[in-house]
């Protein structure tokens, strides 16, 4: 009986983790401006080139405090959807998977005091072994259960090199509403069997929107083609928007007045409304991120203050879906952090967020989707310019986990 009752509590315990929250996320309210990049440029995805001497990832955050905290942080290695893999912690992570967040400082002549923190990956503490994705996770040392947020990475093989092209003559329409990719991985040297059954090609536009393809279309001599396949084709979308509050003295871009209510600075962006049915615009922006930013500061990191923002989106309320606020500063997740709430003396989407001074790049989106594909907010025009980071994973026969053999970002 005992026997029968640990293996259902086993059994339990492995649901549980698999079913677990995987998503970058900011879980305690007092955390802010979570970041994580490629450490040598932040417009570059969070991915370490496995074996490449100086290849890292950066994580940055900060808390709202008066002081430090004792901060620890652990690797958790995932498949290719994200969920836990099935190996043990040293199979992916040399030595004790604990490490230590030391590199942090005091914010410095700002109305919001708060505790920046850095973190790089691989460092003397943490070194990932394998490829595939990673969740980092922070904690406080004195309660490891509660992670206080998390984000995604990623550690590549790169023994597979990526080509792609993107184009507006799809399968679906011409130079209208959607955009359709054609990749091509070299398989030449990287001892891959069985190409059509053991890999497997990730693509995410943005950021955020992501398809799968669990099979090429054709294999050639050393080359798997992907063509022609629904995942390829992608909603083409539109710049993002953006605004920018590095001085509190004028209205940047994106602005239409500061004003200080003691404790904070209040910002009220410009008024919002849907772009779906007006003429496209050309803007190269940031592909969703944010960057902090101070003008005429040297160290914007600890010297930007932090603004209460307000959003306001004016269209008519929707008879389905909710609106939610889109891009790395939420995350990207469609949670009450950025759910924005109807307001029917404005006739508008509104939404106030306690963001730091800097560059940023957001859209609106619905949720859950309508059921057209159509875009009603911002829309889809073919010209846009979107970000594709292309994974691709291998997975043998009897093989525990995904490997990641191969990247590409396409701009």
């Amino acid at each position: 009986m005992k026997r029968v009752i640990n293996l259902i509590f086993l059994l339990i315990s492995f649901g549980a983790f698999a079913a677990m929250d995987t998503e970058n996320g900011v879980f305690d309210p007092d955390f802010k401006s979570m970041r994580i990049y490629g450490a040598a440029n932040p417009m570059l995805p969070p991915i370490i080139r496995l074996g490449e001497p100086g290849s890292a990832v950066t994580l940055s955050f900060d808390e709202i405090a008066e002081d430090t905290r004792y901060l620890r942080y652990r690797l958790i290695h995932c498949n290719s959807d994200w969920r836990p893999s099935d190996l043990i912690e040293s199979d992916y992570v040399n030595g004790f998977n604990l490490g230590e967040i030391y590199s942090y400082a005091l914010s410095q002549r700002t109305l919001v005091h708060y505790v920046h923190y850095d973190l790089t990956l691989p460092n003397d503490e943490v070194q990932p072994l394998i490829s595939g994705n990673y969740l980092l996770q922070v904690y406080d040392d004195n309660d490891p259960d509660e992670v206080l947020l998390q984000a995604r990475f990623m550690v590549s093989e790169e023994k597979v090199p990526l080509s792609a092209k993107v184009t507006s003559s799809t399968d679906v329409d011409y130079n209208s509403h959607h955009q359709q990719l054609e990749v091509e991985a070299d398989l030449a040297g990287a001892g891959i069997e069985d190409p059509f059954n053991d890999l497997r090609l990730k693509i995410t536009r943005n950021g955020s929107l992501t398809h799968q393809l669990d099979k090429p279309q054709r294999i050639v001599p050393g080359k798997a083609i992907y063509a022609h396949q629904k995942p390829l084709v992608f909603p083409a979308g539109n710049e993002y928007r953006r605004f920018e509050s590095t001085n509190v003295r004028y209205a940047g871009m994106g602005i239409d007045e500061f004003q200080l209510i003691e404790p904070y600075y209040h910002v009220k962006l410009r008024n919002d409304v849907p772009r779906a049915y007006r003429n496209y615009v050309y803007d190269e922006g940031q592909g969703g991120r944010y960057f902090p930013n101070l003008l005429f500061s040297d160290d914007p990191d600890i010297e930007s203050d932090y603004l209460v923002t307000h959003f306001q989106l004016t269209m008519p309320r929707l008879a389905k879906g909710d609106v939610y606020l889109e891009g790395d500063f939420t995350q990207r997740r469609r949670d009450s952090d950025s759910r924005m709430i109807y307001d029917e003396s404005l006739g508008a989407y509104v939404k106030t967020m306690l963001l730091k001074q800097g560059l940023y790049n957001y859209q609106y989106v619905i949720e859950p989707a309508p059921d057209t594909e159509e875009n009603r907010i911002e829309g889809d025009y073919f010209e846009t310019n979107n970000e594709y980071l292309l994974l691709l994973y291998q997975r043998e026969p009897g093989a525990r986990y995904d490997r990641l053999v191969g990247t590409l970002l396409v701009r």
